[in-house]
């Protein structure tokens, strides 16, 4: 099924879609090959896309190389690897006019699972704290948002969770009533971790993001998604959007899984860059990630996510997710959680922000490039049907259709 294009007059061009320096990037993905009927692994050199394949089969198998960034480098040089060519230009604007009968984009991820942590800024876990006080209810957020602001002031944004003074300001909070399960994650001793979404289960660059039906009051979550091998090493990193149903989890906690695991409610991309050279961990720990939503209605939105803001460092956040008390084989990618929560208003005054179909959601950060995705209803989008078994099958054809080929 081809999905809606993304709305506009004309397709933005490639380089509005790549990082600032994509010159000097080195970037990895998947795209979908219609010729194959299947997903080929590729890196960027150059204006073309080269597949890669040959070299791994899968994203999670390349990253799982000694030192990816090396293999990555010495296969676009190997003129035995990455025959097979397409134009970025072209793949790029296939996936922003949802046109899956061309090569696009997928989500820069395969086997990796996919993990979240949450309430890692101040702002967006007082913004919980209100939706859970609100019960889900957004006719109540302006009181709500005026009286948790007036309890908490803005002592609570420098303490250093798990601190002596964080456990201090959980007791005059108890004590005030106005303790909660989101400052517990926010400034306690354990971050949030939970997982996002299914194995494969994302969407890439262009693709839609769903909206249930059963939701009406919704945001896009613009986050930095860390790339986490087995081992635990933190190889490169991508944008994501936490589509995020405030009405539910606002109800309970419990409903985490219905308002974070629907269908296309993770979009990852629009592809991996990897560590190398001047580009570090550390270069990411300044990085602004802007969010602009603009709707059919002529609605604009804008925010800004400083990863400078957050409050526990990225190790902390990988090592709540992987360790002796849990292990991911295939690696994982970590969403490290927003410090954007839209609180203006699109409709009638008090209720803030919600998603409207048609929204155009762009993610955008200097290093990273922009993931550009369209809001649909998760009821009505493409259905996820690629999953493992057909992945494996896949792969499997595609390795015979090779050693046919090596016997001729």
């Amino acid at each position: 099924m081809t999905a809606p294009p993304i709305p506009g007059s004309s397709v933005p061009p490639v380089t509005s879609v790549l990082p600032d320096d994509a010159g000097q990037a080195l970037l990895v993905g998947r795209i979908w090959d219609p010729a194959t009927g299947g997903p080929r692994v590729v890196a960027l050199s150059g204006d073309s896309a080269v597949d890669l394949t040959r070299l791994a089969g899968t994203v999670s198998e390349l990253l799982e190389l000694p030192d990816p960034a090396a293999a990555v480098r010495a296969a676009l040089l190997d003129p035995a690897l990455g025959v097979q060519r397409w134009a970025t230009a072209d793949v790029v604007a296939a996936s922003l006019a949802g046109d899956a009968a061309r090569p696009h984009l997928l989500a820069p991820v395969d086997l990796q699972v996919i993990k979240a942590c949450g309430v890692t800024f101040v702002d967006s876990m007082i913004e919980r704290v209100i939706e859970e006080r609100c019960a889900g209810d957004a006719a109540r957020a302006a009181e709500m948002r005026e009286l948790v602001g007036k309890a908490l002031g803005g002592s609570i944004a420098t303490v250093r969770p798990g601190s002596p003074e964080a456990a201090e300001a959980k007791r005059v909070l108890i004590a005030e009533g106005l303790w909660s399960q989101y400052l517990e994650v926010g400034i306690g001793p354990d971050p949030e971790v939970f997982t996002k979404a299914p194995v494969l289960s994302s969407v890439g660059l262009g693709a839609g993001i769903g909206i249930p039906r059963f939701s009406s009051w919704n945001n896009p979550e613009p986050e930095l998604v860390l790339i986490v091998t087995s081992r635990g090493e933190v190889v490169g990193a991508t944008l994501g959007n936490d589509v995020n149903l405030r009405d539910v989890e606002g109800r309970s906690a419990l409903l985490l899984g219905k308002a974070k695991d629907n269908n296309a409610s993770s979009a990852l991309g629009p592809l991996i860059r990897l560590f190398d050279g001047s580009f570090t961990v550390d270069t990411l720990r300044e990085e602004e990630i802007l969010l602009r939503v603009e709707g059919l209605d002529g609605y604009l939105l804008e925010g800004r996510n400083t990863l400078a803001r957050i409050s526990r460092p990225f190790e902390e956040l990988v090592a709540a997710t992987r360790g002796r008390h849990h292990q991911y084989p295939d690696g994982f990618a970590l969403f490290t959680g927003t410090l954007f929560a839209p609180t203006q208003d699109r409709d009638e005054p008090g209720q803030g922000f919600t998603h409207k179909h048609g929204d155009v959601v762009t993610i955008r950060s200097r290093h990273l490039g922009a993931l550009i995705n369209r809001v649909g209803t998760a009821e009505e989008l493409p259905e996820w049907t690629f999953g493992l078994r057909q992945l494996f099958g896949y792969l499997a054809e595609q390795r015979q259709a090779e050693l046919a080929q090596m016997q001729e």
